[in-house]
């Protein structure tokens, strides 16, 4: 049993939140802080009176010194930073300051530039072998879970996987025009960006939403998806065995779409300030302010998510393929935690995450995607907390 900090308080920490209390045999006591206190102390009371044992604090997680007095004060086994990907490098300064483990599920991206991806995290990794701490980078599901399906599908099924595709379908609805599942400024930064893949030992680059495929999905149905650049993209180029083409698309509505191209068209996705009645803003910034809070979704969605990867590679000479998935229901999800299902599927492998660090499973010094430990405890996890996991072994493939 340990102590975990929880860094942020939006709709994936109550996810994690809700998990870590319901696993109180790992984690005897947690900490949520957020720069808005108030936030971290009505989840606190909502969730308090079970054997985990709950505080709260109010941090500014774009001030290392605050980090390094809250960390120092609490003396947590793990901090979990479930706040944006801007402040993951001040949180793992702070991590260092103190020597303690670090878990996130995305990876730092500038404010200022639409441009994301692991470097400046793994620069970090002789400095965290020094410290003796572990930092585990990604552990949501897409980061985290696709990277551990990955190593699950190198260890069982394969000597060498070609090919990844990675699918990520939204089948829900909210009812509303125009939302954002996730954080908005971070969903339509990813979506807006130019697309990327990897095959053959290089990048190739494509225009945002340029390539299109449809694929039917269990539990969904037909649907079209986009290719897309996504971190994970980057560590298992690197870390799986024979690789030579990975991709990630994920599905979208005509309407989303269609909303999206008239807030683009009109500058509302710029990341560069503008001057308005005397005052800098940012046009992305100010439309998040505007749009209804992920969080907020919960109540309204109904549908399913599927999100997984097929596999394509050789086992024993022989040619393979391979599809590993979850299916997760919105309403499902609601009813347990008060979550929709994309807050659900982040939040519970950022506990899982947080779990095997602290408990020394998943726990040496250094910086380490997912996909660098065993898969098998988390695979475990995955089903006993809430996102089972189903195969198939012959599937559909993407064109």
């Amino acid at each position: 049993m340990g102590k975990i900090l929880v860094i942020g308080c939006g709709g994936v920490a109550g996810v994690a939140i809700h998990k870590i209390c319901q696993n109180s045999e790992a984690f005897s006591e947690l900490c949520i802080a957020s720069r808005t206190k108030a936030k971290c102390d009505a989840l606190a009371e909502k969730l308090g009176g079970g054997k985990t044992k709950i505080t709260t604090a109010q941090v500014d997680a774009d001030k290392v010194d605050e980090l390094i007095a809250l960390i120092s004060k609490e003396k947590p086994d793990v901090v979990l930073n479930l706040a944006l990907p801007y402040q993951d490098l001040h949180i793992m300064d702070a991590c260092l300051a103190t020597k303690t483990s670090y878990v996130d599920t995305a990876n730092y991206e500038p404010e200022d530039t639409a441009h994301f991806e692991y470097k400046w995290q793994w620069d970090y990794r002789e400095k965290f072998k020094e410290a003796g701490i572990t930092a585990l980078l990604g552990s949501g599901f897409d980061p985290g879970v696709t990277g551990v399906f990955s190593a699950y599908a190198m260890k069982h099924y394969f000597d060498e996987i070609h090919e990844i595709d990675i699918l990520d379908c939204n089948g829900g609805d909210h009812g509303y025009p125009f939302a954002t599942n996730f954080n908005p400024e971070i969903n339509i930064r990813e979506v807006t960006a130019k697309g990327m893949y990897w095959e053959t030992g290089r990048w190739i680059t494509t225009e945002p939403m340029e390539i299109k495929r449809e694929y039917d999905f269990k539990g969904v149905g037909l649907k079209e998806m986009y290719l897309l650049h996504h971190e994970e993209l980057e560590s298992l180029a690197l870390n799986i065995k024979g690789i030579k083409r990975i991709r990630f698309f994920m599905t979208f509505s005509q309407n989303y779409l269609t909303h999206l191209n008239c807030l683009e068209n009109v500058g509302m996705t710029s990341i560069e300030p503008i001057n308005y009645q005397g005052m800098e803003i940012i046009p992305l910034q100010f439309l998040k302010a505007v749009l209804p809070d992920p969080a907020s979704l919960g109540p309204r969605t109904k549908g399913k998510t599927n999100i997984g990867c097929i596999f394509k590679g050789i086992k024993d000479g022989r040619e393979k393929t391979y599809y590993l998935f979850n299916i997760c229901d919105h309403e499902e999800c609601y009813r347990e935690v008060g979550s929709q299902a994309i807050s659900y599927t982040t939040g519970v492998p950022a506990m899982i995450g947080a779990m095997l660090v602290m408990n020394g499973t998943w726990s040496k010094p250094g910086v380490y995607n997912v996909e660098e430990f065993d898969p098998d405890p988390f695979m475990e996890a995955l089903n006993k907390w809430g996102l089972p996991w189903e195969e198939d072994f012959q599937p559909a493939m993407v064109p």
